[in-house]
């Protein structure tokens, strides 16, 4: 799926990315206080520290600077996870290390990851695919590791089954961010990645042993 231009009138590239950097980081503190309709860009201009005809270079719509957020957030943790992850182990060390990482990010970012859920549904027609198929992309990450540890011998899953498996790690992960407000009251991050992850190994290992 094709991402979306956003234009920008400047055309130094070292530039553009400065200067988006800086709103990014201005409209995340914005939209989790006030959320993205009640944030004008006048308020994210003054946020990222310069004015709003300056702002108005590099977008063309205050849409823009929620789809550049949300585009920011899964690359940045796409790229994390490929830096760190190595899928072709298939064993349950290289599967238990890949959620603590991924949990990690999140836990880095989890402002961002907020933001973005709270506030994705504002984004237009022809930017929400986008954004949800970088999504889906994520969590075929997760999909090509688990494969690895059933074509290892490690797990016994069917396709359908890693789907899903896939899609638990992956909400796993976000609900630290959701639900930190309780979670922080009873877990530390490393607590919460063992005991999520015992849970997830148990239900597959009791899956094989029931085959």
């Amino acid at each position: 799926m094709k991402k979306r231009e956003v234009i920008a009138s400047v055309k130094d590239e070292k530039l553009v990315k400065k200067r988006r950097n800086q709103m990014i980081k201005g409209a995340i503190s914005l939209f989790k206080q006030k959320g993205f309709h009640q944030t004008t860009t006048r308020e994210i201009a003054k946020a990222s520290g310069f004015s709003i005809g300056t702002l108005y270079e590099y977008i063309r719509k205050k849409e823009d600077i929620l789809y550049l957020v949300c585009d920011r957030i899964y690359d940045e943790v796409r790229e994390r996870m490929e830096k760190d992850i190595e899928t072709h182990h298939g064993t349950i060390e290289s599967f238990k290390l890949a959620i603590a990482r991924y949990f990690k990010v999140i836990d880095d970012l989890q402002d961002e990851v907020l933001v973005m859920y709270q506030e994705v549904k504002s984004l237009s027609k022809e930017s929400l695919p986008y954004v949800l198929n970088k999504e889906i992309q994520m969590v075929g990450m997760f999909e090509n590791i688990l494969q690895t540890c059933v074509n290892n011998g490690v797990f016994q899953l069917m396709e359908d089954e890693i789907k899903l498996f896939a899609h638990d790690i992956f909400v796993l992960g976000q609900m630290w961010a959701f639900r930190r407000w309780a979670l922080k009251k009873m877990y530390t991050l490393d607590e919460y990645i063992e005991l999520q992850t015992e849970l997830l190994l148990k239900g597959i290992m009791k899956k094989r042993s029931h085959d």
